[in-house]
């Protein structure tokens, strides 16, 4: 049995298959289209989900819509009209859209599909707590579910036994928790729904001065939920601006604009953002150990993509045992839709853990080398142990190597299979990656990825994994004139614990580097530049090497390190950039 699972149209588009309650492929179509967070059908996303299968669109038994559109058309008209005239702007902005397109999704799927079969769909919040629950370990856990808005939910709770969810409790737009941190966001002159993880990066420069205010802003009860008050936010009424002038007001300064330089305030706002979240994230699984007295939590939502608010519940809420779906935000929904019509619409049993995020599509040794001499790309090719040994060595010399291998990630994280690798006891590291490679902001970190063994020898992990780089615990104080490029401003690192058994080439690769350097630890980010999704193909890759100071391309089992040929595009690829536009001001909850 297939069940097919789609998201889309708001952002981070994305597919998903299970066959007989087990995942076999996901991908986000961003890194089919090269459009970031694109929101457009996942058309190539599905057509490499069925391709993986070896199947049709006519072999699929259920497809699923990861959300409600009608009862989200219903809070946007409510919000809409209650708010008018002010929402004039947003209505005119919203209402040709869902007339002409989303009220019709059934349709719009079916046509993109090519099929009459009936479309499913699922609400919103149960996508992202099956997304959590159905891929975790746990027969009994509880859910956890937090983001901007779906339909009229923005957080949710609940209790997952078996191969059912109940969800028992919710907070309602607009209160939202996704939405003060976005608001937070633009106000220091990011771009909402792309840069809140840059406000969890600046916090660390920052120290929580405006506590005091923010505690103005959002209010945390003693049962857990909370509320904004709504007199500093505009996201409600306005698609341009998600906070009013009174929050300006509020914080003495106007909005900071893109090109204006960051300073202490704006460290501070940051890191005291943060802090609110994190105390509202704990306070609410806290509430949620009190209430169901089980050992294990299952986190899902955009909010979950907060690392170092889920470390803090890892220490303080009480339970023991955390599953962070790694695609946490609307990508994961595809799954959520999938496995919920399995277990929660036709009662079948669980038999699926999702112990990596390796989901998407790979290349064989066969497939790259016909790429790299069809383009007249030089290239050496070596046997397993001697590509090991290679790659650590250049990265022992601080090379930055792009690492292409198996099948690519599902979620916005790295894992060792589209990464880009570095010496982390370069203190200098952090700087050439940001410069050179990345271009990006100097405060962003890099992410240690060591050995599951090893973890709590270098971090104060004590006995979680992190498999998915979601926690982000201190640096053990011995450790971090050792590996100082992964140790952020306030001596944490967002950790990746690498097993054997679910990567072991990358694994063989991080103890090949420990025999050299005696650190079984290495920088770990994605491998594109800023504002560009991933790589998925071998032209992506040696695109994204040829365009940046990188100093090697490991890509199957050959490497490359001359840069003689220019960038290689096929003529879909020409045709997709010719007819890109500039980037549209992102919506805020419409």
């Amino acid at each position: 049995m297939y069940v097919l699972g789609i998201s889309c149209f708001y952002h981070d588009s994305a597919a998903a298959l299970v066959k007989d309650g087990s995942l076999i492929a996901a991908a986000e179509e961003e890194r089919f289209s090269r459009q970031k967070h694109t929101s457009r059908f996942p058309s190539a996303a599905v057509r490499y989900c069925l391709s993986q299968a070896g199947i049709t669109i006519d072999d699929v038994d259920y497809i699923c819509f990861y959300e409600k559109p009608f009862v989200k058309f219903d809070r946007i008209l409510t919000t809409l009209i209650a708010e008018f005239p002010r929402t004039y702007a947003a209505f005119m902005k919203a209402l040709p859209l869902w007339l002409s397109e989303r009220l019709w999704t059934k349709t719009v799927i079916q046509k993109y599909l090519g099929t009459e079969k009936e479309i499913l769909f699922n609400e919103h919040h149960m996508s992202h707590a099956a997304s959590a629950y159905f891929c975790s370990p746990f027969e009994r856990a509880a859910i956890l579910t937090v983001d901007g808005v779906g339909e009229w939910c923005t957080t949710a709770y609940g209790i997952g036994e078996a191969n059912r969810i109940t969800l028992e409790g919710e907070i309602r737009f607009p209160h939202s928790l996704g939405l003060f941190y976005s608001a937070v966001t633009a106000y220091l002159g990011f771009h909402v729904n792309d840069a809140e993880w840059k406000v969890m990066g600046l916090a660390a420069y920052g120290q929580p001065r405006y506590v005091e205010q923010f505690e103005q802003l959002l209010e945390l009860r003693g049962d857990g939920s909370y509320r904004l008050n709504m007199d500093y936010f505009a996201f409600h009424y306005s698609t341009k601006l998600p906070f009013s002038h009174r929050f300006e007001r509020l914080f003495g300064r106007p909005q900071r604009k893109p090109s204006e330089p960051l300073d202490e305030f704006h460290n501070d706002i940051a890191a005291s953002a943060q802090l609110m979240i994190e105390r509202a994230m704990v306070n609410m699984a806290s509430a949620l150990y009190r209430r169901y007295k089980v050992d294990a939590l299952c986190l899902a939502g955009g909010v979950a993509l907060n690392s170092v608010a889920n470390w803090q519940i890892a220490r303080r809420s009480g339970f023991k045992h955390l599953f962070i779906q790694p695609a946490a935000g609307d990508a994961g929904g595809a799954i959520g839709a999938a496995f919920s019509v399995y277990h929660l619409m036709l009662g079948q049993p669980r038999k699926f853990v999702m112990e990596h995020a390796y989901w998407g599509p790979e290349y064989s040794d066969e497939d790259i080398v016909r790429f790299l001499d069809e383009n007249g790309i030089e290239y050496k090719q070596y046997s397993r142990d001697a590509l090991l040994e290679e790659t650590a060595k250049l990265i022992m010399a601080d090379k930055v190597v792009g690492w292409f291998q198996g099948r690519m990630e599902f979620g916005p994280r790295a894992l060792g299979a589209r990464s880009i690798l570095a010496n982390p006891t370069n203190p200098d590291m952090k700087r050439i990656i940001n410069s050179k490679i990345k271009f990006r902001e100097w405060f962003r970190p890099f992410a240690p990825s060591v050995t599951e063994e090893d973890a709590a020898k270098y971090f104060d992990i004590g006995e979680h994994t992190s498999p998915f780089m979601l926690l982000v615990p201190e640096v053990r104080p011995e450790a971090r004139a050792l590996i100082p490029a992964v140790t952020h401003q306030d001596g944490t690192g967002r950790v990746q614990t690498v097993s054997r058994k679910v990567n072991p080439l990358y694994y063989d690769l991080i103890r090949a580097f420990e025999r050299i350097s005696g650190v079984p630890v290495i920088v770990n980010t994605s491998f594109n530049v800023r504002g560009e999704p991933i790589v998925c193909t071998p032209a992506d890759a040696y695109n994204c090497f040829i365009r940046t100071d990188m100093d090697a391309l490991v890509i199957g089992n050959a490497i490359v390190t001359a840069k003689t040929k220019g960038a290689v595009y096929s003529e879909t690829e020409v045709e997709q950039m010719e007819a890109r536009i500039a980037e549209l001001e992102p919506e805020i909850a419409f």
